[in-house]
């Protein structure tokens, strides 16, 4: 079996934190996230649309090049094929990255050894994640997966994508101090562009410039965002 890709940025130096990279997006999604920026991806019915076997032939081009690979989606763990990708990736001398919503616990434990860098969504306080992934038990998901992550010694950056209609700022600040509390050092808040919510963006940015790590009950986080 190989990989379902659903797209590939050929260059980018933003997904892989200090590396150049290459994105290949990873069809598939068991998520329904509202905000969702990446719809075409979702149906993991569908084939893909570029062949893994192309992907392949394009990185081989650019080893020495590019520094890295970076999976991202939809979401890469949905599919039994990673794995493998990822050794092809390292045995071509690429570093490795991944972006997950972390709803594959299990699959992510086995995937960490093959990996340099992670970055994984923490899209709400752990209660609240089910609201807005529509499927019940996300949130203890994402839990274990922050959990297996913070144990790995692997690189990683932890997010969070926020608008005030998603649920008080409040609740945003006690899911800070919760991650604090379980050792996370950095944490990027992103303001969230909800097609649901006209000026959603501009809201979130709004409320987030008044935040000071360390004050006003905000844990001492170095936040970026």
């Amino acid at each position: 079996m190989t990989l379902r890709v659903g797209g590939l940025t050929r260059l980018t130096t933003i997904d892989f934190p200090g590396r150049l990279a290459a994105v290949v997006f990873c069809q598939g999604c068991p998520w329904r996230c509202g905000y969702c920026h990446n719809p075409e991806l979702l149906d993991a019915s569908q084939p893909g649309t570029l062949a893994w076997a192309d992907v392949l032939g394009f990185l081989h081009q650019r080893r020495g090049l590019l520094d890295g690979v970076v999976f991202s989606g939809g979401e890469p763990l949905a599919q039994s094929a990673l794995p493998a990708a990822l050794q092809q990736m390292r045995d071509m001398g690429f570093a490795t990255a991944l972006h997950t919503g972390g709803m594959y616990p299990e699959r992510l434990a086995a995937a960490l050894p093959l990996l340099d860098w992670v970055g994984l969504d923490v899209k709400a306080p752990w209660a609240q994640i089910p609201a807005i992934t529509g499927v019940a038990g996300s949130g203890a998901k994402v839990r274990a997966s922050l959990a297996l992550l913070l144990e790995s010694g692997v690189a990683h950056e932890v997010r969070s994508t926020w608008h005030p209609g998603l649920y008080p700022l409040a609740d945003l600040q006690a899911l800070g101090q919760e991650l604090a509390a379980l050792g996370l050092c950095d944490w990027v808040l992103q303001p969230c562009d909800d097609p649901r919510a006209p000026g959603s963006a501009a809201a979130a940015r709004q409320a987030l410039a008044g935040i000071t790590p360390g004050q006003g009950g905000w844990p001492a986080l170095r936040v970026r965002g």
